[in-house]
């Protein structure tokens, strides 16, 4: 198969091509349906498959599509490993296995969005949701301008935007943004009143495939952010000494994180990686975000900005609501076979280091 051929056009050929790659290779494939339908009238479903030992207790998680729209780099990196027979292979050898899900975030990888059903950002939504909410009034002075009432903006939108941004700095404006709210239900990067139903998978399958093991990786996969196809290795979110030295350990000292300035990502809150901390306190956890740079960060912003108007004007014409979702996949997914490949190339590497790392790693206090 030809490299770029791991990558879809759509939610849908992306499920049916995973699909078909687990079936190749006789992977049971563990479907859990969302309620609703996709942007072409499809079901909508996260997959799952595991691969290696059924008994291994060191585990490497894949996610794509936490930020919907982001998933087509996900997902291919997903069906390459399903091709990769070299690469499963070592799985039995090493002891490690690995549970591929697909499509966390199934609804807004259809419907070209970054946030799901209920606009909700789930790499927002890993709170304690007993606790009082985070609060975040550098967004609330920016909510107004953020959602305009017409798209594309007015320019006297376009020139308080661009104000904003010259006064402050485009770091400032990416933090306002970025680091989550949880005030406007209607507005970006907003993190839920509670856990969503992706969350609560997660925890699930977590809880699920974690129980027996005594460490446990993750890569959740990401486009958007830093230079053009290069893939910055993040560990974010309430992340210990411990997991960013193993981390570090496992693929390099240029791993970065938001807790020593070192990371294009701003210090989230409720961060994703966070469910699995939570969930498998039993377990070392070592959990990396990989960012795939795509386009400049502000004009990256204000594709999310498009994102979340859609939300609120479905009765947009046709052609205007194809010509945003084009616009947005296109910030996100670029068609360029150069890309494509640092994308796959780069992901390979980071699974097979994981792999790796996780062999060298204690079970039951010594090493296999």
């Amino acid at each position: 198969m030809n490299e770029s051929q791991y990558f879809q056009t759509s939610y849908a050929n992306a499920r049916e091509r995973y699909r078909r790659a687990a079936a190749a290779i006789q992977a049971r494939v563990e479907t859990h349906v969302i309620p609703g339908q996709g942007l072409e009238g499809e079901d909508l479903s996260t997959d799952v498959v595991r691969l290696g030992p059924a008994t291994a207790r060191r585990l490497l998680v894949l996610t794509s599509g936490t930020h919907g729209v982001e998933g087509f780099c996900g997902s291919a990196a997903q069906i390459a490993l399903l091709h990769d027979r070299p690469l499963q292979a070592l799985l039995d050898k090493l002891k490690v296995a690995i549970l591929v899900i697909h499509a966390i975030n199934p609804y807004g990888f259809s419907h070209l969005s970054r946030t799901n059903e209920d606009n909700v950002d789930l790499n927002r939504n890993s709170i304690d949701f007993s606790l009082p909410l985070p609060v975040n009034p550098a967004y609330d002075d920016l909510h107004a301008l953020l959602v305009p009432p017409s798209w594309p903006p007015s320019d006297e939108n376009a020139a308080a935007i661009a104000d904003y941004i010259s006064q402050r700095g485009e770091q400032a404006y990416q933090r306002a943004l970025t680091i989550g709210q949880y005030q406007h239900t209607d507005g970006m990067f907003f993190g839920g009143h509670r856990s969503v139903w992706s969350s609560r998978l997660l925890q699930m399958l977590f809880e699920q495939h974690g129980a027996a093991c005594d460490s446990i990786g993750w890569i959740d996969f990401h486009t958007g952010l830093g230079p053009y196809g290069h893939g910055e290795k993040i560990c974010v979110g309430q992340v210990g000494d411990d997991e960013l030295q193993r981390a570090r350990g496992w693929w390099g000292a240029d791993v970065t994180s938001p807790l020593d300035g070192t990371s294009v990502a701003a210090n989230v809150a409720g961060p994703v990686l966070d469910t699995l901390r939570r969930t498998c306190t039993h377990a070392d956890t070592t959990a990396i975000a990989i960012e795939y740079g795509t386009i400049p960060l502000v004009d990256m912003l204000h594709m999310l900005r498009a994102d979340v108007w859609l939300r609120q004007h479905p009765q947009a014409k046709q052609e205007h609501v194809s010509a945003i979702h084009r616009a947005i996949r296109e910030a996100f997914y670029c068609d360029d076979d150069v890309w494509r490949g640092m994308i796959l190339g780069q992901a390979r590497a980071a699974i097979l280091e994981a792999v790796l790392g996780l062999s060298r790693e204690l079970v039951g206090g010594a090493s296999m």
